[in-house]
């Protein structure tokens, strides 16, 4: 079993080189983020060349944070805002050798939204396609992020198959669908086909993934004999000392 640390959560008190060096001596597999526009690119993938970790994704802008907002790609009439943060993104992605995106949908909902989630997508996947990135969606449970557009994998699974890009994948948060849906074994068997990546985290306190609702020694289980080889990304909140925080990586190893 292989991890990957995503730094929007773990060692997010140091700037992202200094997380990435934190993730490989930590024995990290890879490291993922949520909004590393902040930081110039070049400085990331050195941190990476040094490291020899892998990037595996990074979101789209959130849009306005200081009024909520929460991404942009299913918000009709912010079109143009939407795909600029998608090429951001990408170019992002492109010059340090990130493996996928995540289009960030927002907080909306009905049939214009999803009109305006599925063409801002399709610009996506026909963006990302010459360099071989994958755009992953994710659903977000209603607790952490009420009124967003994408809550359940059966949702995010309809617009895929509706789009019809092999490139567009489901991001499967274990910790967001256990809240939403639950039933994760069987939902990762059926929808292993449409998934990009898998990330994880306890219920209901979204802390580290040795105490809580879930028991991650049988999900881990479940995925290893999927046959899914990819690390799976450890997305969940350490409080102050992400160090003290990492025993459960020896177990579920």
């Amino acid at each position: 079993m292989k991890f990957s640390a995503n730094l929007g959560f773990l060692w997010a008190d140091r700037p992202l080189p200094d997380a990435i060096r934190a993730a490989a001596a930590a024995g990290f597999d890879a490291v993922e983020c949520h909004w590393p526009y902040d930081t110039p690119a070049q400085d990331v993938a050195a941190a990476l060349a040094e490291t020899g970790l892998p990037m595996l994704g990074l979101n789209t802008v959130r849009g306005d944070v200081a009024a909520g907002e929460n991404g942009l790609a299913a918000l009709p009439g912010r079109e143009p805002e939407a795909r600029a943060a998608i090429d951001q993104a990408l170019a992002y992605a492109q010059a340090t050798g990130t493996g996928a995106v995540h289009v960030m949908a927002g907080f909306s909902g009905g049939p214009r939204a999803h009109a305006t989630f599925c063409a801002n997508l399709d610009y996506a996947a026909r963006a990302a396609a010459p360099s071989g990135i994958t755009i992953l969606i994710e659903p977000l449970n209603h607790y952490d992020a009420p009124g967003y557009f994408l809550n359940t994998s059966e949702q995010a699974a309809a617009i895929i198959r509706e789009l019809g890009h092999d490139t567009i994948r489901l991001m499967f948060d274990c910790y967001h669908l256990a809240i939403m849906e639950g039933d994760l074994s069987r939902r990762l068997e059926r929808m292993l086909p449409l998934i990009g990546h898998i990330q994880f985290a306890s219920v209901p306190d979204r802390g580290a993934p040795d105490h809580g609702e879930i028991n991650y020694g049988h999900v881990f289980d479940v995925i290893t004999r999927l046959g899914w080889t990819t690390p799976l990304g450890a997305e969940y909140k350490p409080g102050d000392d992400t160090d003290a925080t990492l025993g459960w990586m020896a177990r579920y190893r």
